[in-house]
């Protein structure tokens, strides 16, 4: 049993609760109790407490919402119980309490400290509602009640695979807006002229329109693939308890209770055909982080091309016109970075670079558990974040203010030795080798050649250089 006294040091008021380990004080306010205040004072690592992603406690209230609501279908929750937890879960679910919620999101114990500290918190939330003090555990108890029919290795992964897909919604909007907004530039700049370019040397024209939409192509296929990622990681292992063989939980059990989380994350949850495989499979996690990096790869080329395009904006490719962010140096007056596209670049590789800590964190699992489960979803839903983000600035404070240098595109097709391509069908290979260099040793241009040599008429080498012709889409 707790009670509440005074800590003779600083008169802090709080109460004292035991466990194996023996007694501690905990603040008398604090809704979490001595296991959550054990692993707050064990692991200090990443200064990232649980709260920092209210999806996950989202997810953690609704598993046990769900899992409470299940218990009392099997008579193991009486009503006042039942009703003092979920009324505590919606609280939470709501978005009130997130701050109890301490605990590291790196931790030993394969999410034990985690789990704990949901149940905590639920049970002292439904303690006051039954209008009984914090810590009077006799009354709601966060394991024999809170967590009845449950363990940390069915609730933290079925909560963590919920909270990531939590996190993906905004993700995948965002990238979403990023393709509306390439698309709004393939529009504008469909009349632009330009040279394409390959192995960063002339190729042939395309117009700046064509190289926007291929962009917002490429990035609106990632949609989905994040779909599809999703949808692995709503298979889940609740109801498996410790190892999947679902010990101390009731026959039936784990489908109960996939059908309330159904209900309550609005989620197509199911149970996964094989519980045993599932509690240690980290299989949905590195496939939802190779969705990451592969978007990352994609806004990162992206990052690259707007760096390129923007070069300059005198000596470089200069064809596009990134909007002013802030002054781009302490020394050289006038110079303005492409400091989105550089941000956006960082963003991407620090996802490229976790993806790696992931796989090595779902390698190191053993046996019928994977211990290094809290680092793989810390790391899933901080790069999910840092993406919804990077993406968003990406797209208002650079895509949808970037403008086209026509005069420039147009100087860069006139000189281009490029558009010799285009007249190889009608004048020969050899032939067109041999203007294209005579053409990048003397300076003049390709079309002024073809006409000197007569190996076309005018009207017959306008034709095949109207932009029309040359950048035509099959």
């Amino acid at each position: 049993m707790s009670h509440t006294e005074r800590l003779s040091n600083d008169q802090t008021p709080t109460r004292i609760e035991k466990d194996l380990l023996g007694k501690q004080a905990i603040p008398a306010t604090a809704l979490y109790g001595i296991q959550t205040q054990r692993a707050y004072q064990n692991f200090n690592i990443t200064g990232v407490p649980i709260s920092h992603f209210p999806e996950l406690i989202r997810a953690l209230a609704m598993v046990k919402s769900a899992a409470a609501k299940t218990n009392h279908h099997y008579d193991l929750l009486s009503d006042a119980k039942l009703s003092a937890i979920t009324d505590a879960c919606t609280d939470i679910i709501d978005g009130k309490y997130h701050e109890q919620f301490i605990v590291d999101l790196i931790q030993g114990g394969a999410g034990t400290s985690t789990n704990m500290n949901a149940n905590e918190v639920i049970a002292n939330i439904g303690l006051a509602k039954m209008g009984l003090k914090y810590g009077q555990y006799e009354y709601l108890h966060p394991n024999n009640d809170v967590n009845r029919s449950q363990s940390t290795n069915d609730v933290y992964p079925s909560a963590a695979r919920l909270a990531i897909v939590f996190a993906a919604a905004p993700l995948k909007d965002t990238i979403i807006n990023l393709k509306r907004s390439l698309m709004d530039k393939a529009e504008a700049f469909s009349s632009v002229l330009k040279m394409g370019r390959t192995q960063l040397q002339d190729a042939v024209p395309m117009t700046l329109g064509q190289e926007f939409r291929a962009l917002a192509s490429d990035i609106g296929s990632e949609i989905a693939q994040i779909e599809q990622a999703c949808l692995q990681l709503c298979e889940l292992n609740l109801g498996g308890t410790a190892i999947g063989t679902g010990i101390n939980a009731p026959k039936g059990y784990a489908a109960v209770a996939i059908d309330e989380l159904a209900a309550i994350s609005d989620l197509p949850v199911k149970t996964a055909e094989d519980l045993i495989a599932a509690s240690a499979d980290m299989g949905a996690f590195v496939a939802f982080s190779g969705t990451l990096k592969r978007l990352s790869i994609k806004l990162s080329k992206l990052s690259n091309d707007l760096r390129l395009l923007s070069s300059g904006p005198r000596t470089g490719l200069g064809e596009i016109n990134l909007p002013a962010m802030q002054p781009g140096s302490s020394i050289m007056p006038g110079k303005v970075n492409p400091v989105i596209p550089e941000a956006m670049n960082q963003a991407a590789f620090q996802v490229m670079g976790t993806d790696m800590t992931i796989t090595m964190a779902a390698e190191a699992g053993q046996l019928q558990l994977n211990a290094m489960e809290p680092l793989i979803v810390y790391n899933l839903l901080n790069n999910t974040r840092i993406l919804e983000k990077s993406i968003r600035m990406l797209d208002e404070r650079c895509i949808q203010g970037i403008t086209a240098n026509e005069t420039r595109c147009a100087q860069h097709v006139e000189n281009s030795i490029g558009i010799v391509t285009a007249l190889v069908p009608h004048i020969g290979y050899e032939n067109a080798s041999r203007i294209a260099g005579h053409a990048l040793l003397s300076g003049s241009g390709v079309a002024e050649l073809v006409k000197q040599e007569k190996l076309l008429s005018d009207e017959a080498l306008a034709a095949i250089l109207s932009p029309d012709t040359m950048v035509s889409s099959l």
